[in-house]
């Protein structure tokens, strides 16, 4: 179903809609609508996707949500449901215009349980608030996605990794129960506190990852575990990228395994230095491993990182600094922290391939990625997560007029998916596909597999109104 078909079955909102609205809401300072919209509603981070909402509500309550979502139910209005929009794929983007759901004050942390070890909160709490929070109770939240302002719904809803993924897992490993207002407007609760769970379909691990097209979480139940007491880092130069890819699968079979470990080149640790006008501990090498360790003490993270730093200087590594203090951490984590907002700082547009690829073939896609510079001509940038083989490729519009931009992004992510599916990839490891990367997910699955896809969003949302346009 084309677009233009899609928006000629959806009402356009009128002040009578707008009127309902304000009746749930009972605050005109949260409803806006025309001229008061601000711009940011109609775009996320990735910026190329746009299209203004008709109308945005600031959610305060699962009650308003449900009631917005009942009547647009009703009345064929599609809704965007959002947080701090911080997403590079446009799964934000109102492509509908219809009714945008801002749940980003819906930020209260609602329970703590430390004998079930789980923290209940509402959608619009930010990443750092629940870090910030749990270790101040000696807790910890593993997933560690690098957009330390996005929302925890919007991390439930692209299933957000993050560098402590080779360790830990994904936010999905840390989701125990939703509750999620339906597109019918009715509200549900699955999961909950119990640690198995063999009940039926697992709907929460639907839900996650879903980008906000089957329902919207109003309230979630995270796992927590106890905080390790004791970080070490290694910042590892090898002569190439070859050398340091190839060293990661002994480094997973030692059983000494990182909480990260992350890839770099030169370009991206020098492009980071001058962003933050301070020095990276060694810059002079072409590529670098960067590995964290944790655990609760001293004795036993030197022993894995000690025999992690002796399999690397076996293969090739130059030489291992050991970041033991909070000084050199900090120079390290903030350089590599600072990848991406350097990236963006250096060019005018860009956009991002986000593809999964099996650990031992990261070399091979990067080393691709260095050929498509060359083939069209454009710049190209990457880091990423070596230890579960994604990674992030940057693709930057600098002096380019958008005529050619547009064509040259277009060949180079053509080129780079299906690149991504000969080496047994997949398109999204933990952005998402949204709007901008769905002509690659329906490249990259079987016919099949899709018609499970769109039978699933049509068994949550037969009139196809919350997140239309979106996944699949």
């Amino acid at each position: 179903m084309n677009n233009t078909v899609l928006q000629s079955n959806y009402k356009i909102v009128d002040m009578k809609d707008i009127e309902y609205i304000l009746s749930v809401v009972k605050d005109d300072e949260r409803v806006f609508y025309g001229e008061t919209i601000n711009e940011d509603y109609s775009h996320d981070e990735l910026g190329g996707v746009k299209k203004m909402p008709e109308v945005v509500v600031q959610a305060l309550s699962t009650e308003e949500v449900s009631k917005i979502m009942k009547y647009s139910y009703e009345n064929k209005i599609p809704v965007t449901p959002r947080g701090s929009g911080t997403g590079l794929v446009g799964a934000s983007v109102p492509i509908y215009g219809g009714i945008m759901i801002d749940l980003s004050k819906m930020n209260n942390i609602l329970e703590l349980d430390e004998e079930n070890l789980t923290l209940t909160v509402e959608p619009g709490v930010l990443l750092m608030e629940i870090g910030k929070f749990v270790e101040e109770n000696d807790l910890f939240y593993p997933p560690d996605p690098g957009e330390k302002t996005a929302t925890i719904a919007g991390n439930i809803n692209t299933n957000a990794g993050g560098m402590r993924a080779v360790k830990y897992g994904v936010t999905r490993d840390y989701v125990r129960g939703l509750e999620v207002v339906l597109p019918s407007g009715e509200v549900i609760e699955i999961g909950g506190k119990v640690v198995k769970n063999s009940s039926g379909y697992s709907l929460k691990d639907l839900i996650v990852g879903s980008e906000g097209t089957l329902g919207i979480v109003t309230k979630a139940t995270l796992k927590l575990l106890p905080l390790p007491k004791k970080f070490v880092s290694l910042l590892i130069p090898f002569p190439d990228l070859q050398k340091a890819i190839d060293t990661v699968p002994q480094i997973i079979k030692s059983k000494s395994i990182p909480t990260a470990i992350e890839f770099m080149q030169r370009e991206a640790i020098v492009a980071a230095e001058e962003f933050l006008g301070k020095k990276f501990p060694d810059n002079s090498s072409d590529a670098y491993l960067l590995l964290k360790f944790d655990g609760n003490t001293t004795e036993e993270v030197e022993k894995n990182y000690e025999k992690v730093a002796d399999i690397c200087l076996e293969n090739g590594a130059l030489d291992v600094y050991i970041s033991n203090t909070a000084e050199r951490e900090e120079a390290i984590w903030s350089a590599r922290g600072a990848f991406l907002e350097a990236i963006k700082a250096s060019t005018t547009e860009m956009d991002e391939v986000d593809v999964v690829v099996p650990r031992n073939r990261v070399a091979e896609f990067v080393k691709y990625t260095h050929e498509m510079e060359e083939k069209h001509d454009i710049r190209i940038r990457s880091f990423g997560h070596a230890g579960d083989g994604n990674l992030h490729i940057y693709v930057l519009k600098d002096a380019l007029d958008e005529e050619t931009w547009k064509l040259k992004l277009n060949a180079v992510m053509d080129d780079m998916y299906k690149k991504a599916r000969v080496l047994k990839g997949q398109v999204s490891g933990e952005h998402g596909i949204g709007f901008a990367k769905k002509p690659y997910l329906n490249q990259s699955l079987s016919p099949e597999t899709l018609a499970i896809m769109r039978g699933i969003k049509l068994a949550f949302d037969p009139h196809n109104l919350l997140n239309p346009g979106k996944v699949c």
